[in-house]
């Protein structure tokens, strides 16, 4: 018995020095094994997940006040503005009141992020092979349009992923002391949202958030990439030595690349979070203003959302939230590209957002 354990422990090492010697033959051949692959993957998503979890903890409470300003009864106004808003906040829930919801953001943004990136750079390679095979240039690169689409892609597949749970996270988001039925948590939330409004429920605001993630992700990547490109090449104010960039000029970049893109998709974030709250019978008193005799005005699709919302509160209400989401986007956008880029450069993955 014993000798037989001998022979199969002498088994498993010899097994794993042939392994480990095919390996090193093909990484001599410039051949990657496959597990490497897996493990590249693996690492890749990791770093999209931390990036997006970092990003978005460091501007929680201007995200929460985003979106209360968004789709608060206009009736009954209680945050009017970025600093006012904080400090009611601060004054009626204290210092958890500005994280709330964030749990459940970190959550959804996580697999949101790991998707998201794995995901451009994967649409990127698919998007240059079939722009190299119709055009016949083996040596094209990626121009600013084909990261657009690239990132686009991304969007569209990271948010349709995790969407319910940016669905509950809005509502969870929106829920004061004085609400009347408390979610208790993202599982809570959506087993209630499933029970009482149906699964279909889950994906309100689904279509103006696959509209709006066209420009916003698409030129975020698209921005980003070709400022980056533009950088170091031209080499402005000295920002590049030689090939790489340092952490402050990538932020400048990310800076950029979410102000635009958050601006011009904007209204339909809007658009799909008053969609969202519709349908919650126990609202909270931010949408209900209180108990006061105007009830919020009920949505019946994108369309409707965005022309009652004209019609009773003016073009100005399609950018409500925009100011603190200005000052939250710049920093978390750019944190976010240069957090997944350090970490992927610490678990040593070679391959990058730009390459």
């Amino acid at each position: 018995m014993a000798s037989e354990d001998v022979k199969t422990s002498e088994s498993a090492v010899t097994t794993t020095i042939v392994n480990l010697a095919e390996e090193a033959k093909l990484a001599r051949e410039g051949v990657k094994a496959p597990g490497h692959a897996i493990l590249s993957v693996c690492k890749s998503l990791v770093a999209g997940g931390v990036a997006g979890g970092v990003s978005r903890t460091a501007v929680a409470p201007l995200e929460r006040l985003k979106i209360l300003l968004q789709v608060q009864n206009p009736h009954s106004i209680k945050y009017n503005g970025t600093i006012q808003g904080l400090k009611y906040i601060w004054q009626t829930e204290g210092f958890r009141g500005l994280f709330k919801g964030n749990g459940t953001n970190c959550a959804r943004i996580i697999p949101n992020s790991a998707v998201k990136f794995y995901s451009y750079e994967q649409a990127a390679m698919g998007v240059l092979f079939l722009y190299r095979w119709q055009t016949g240039k083996e040596d094209a690169e990626l121009t600013p349009p084909l990261r657009v689409a690239a990132g686009a892609c991304a969007g569209i597949i990271a948010m349709s992923a995790t969407y319910p749970m940016d669905m509950v996270r809005g509502r969870i988001t929106v829920q004061t002391e004085k609400s009347p039925y408390q979610y208790r948590g993202m599982f809570h939330a959506l087993s209630t949202v499933l029970r009482e409004e149906g699964p279909r429920a889950l994906y309100k605001g689904w279509l103006p958030s696959v509209i709006g993630v066209i420009p916003y992700v698409g030129l975020n990547f698209g921005v980003y990439e070709s400022l980056k490109d533009w950088v170091i090449k031209s080499k402005p104010f000295g920002l590049a030595q030689d090939s790489d960039l340092n952490i402050a000029t990538k932020l400048a970049c990310g800076a950029v690349a979410g102000t635009v893109g958050q601006t011009v998709a904007y209204p339909l974030d809007v658009v799909r979070r008053r969609m969202q709250m519709v349908g919650w019978k126990d609202a909270s008193s931010v949408i209900t203003g209180d108990g006061i005799s105007k009830a919020p005005l009920e949505y019946n699709g994108m369309v409707d959302t965005f022309k009652k919302t004209i019609q009773y509160e003016g073009v100005r209400a399609l950018y409500k939230g925009l100011v603190p989401n200005s000052v939250k986007v710049v920093p978390s956008i750019a944190i976010a590209f240069v957090t997944y880029e350090v970490v992927k450069d610490a678990l040593g993955v070679e391959m990058r957002i730009s390459d």
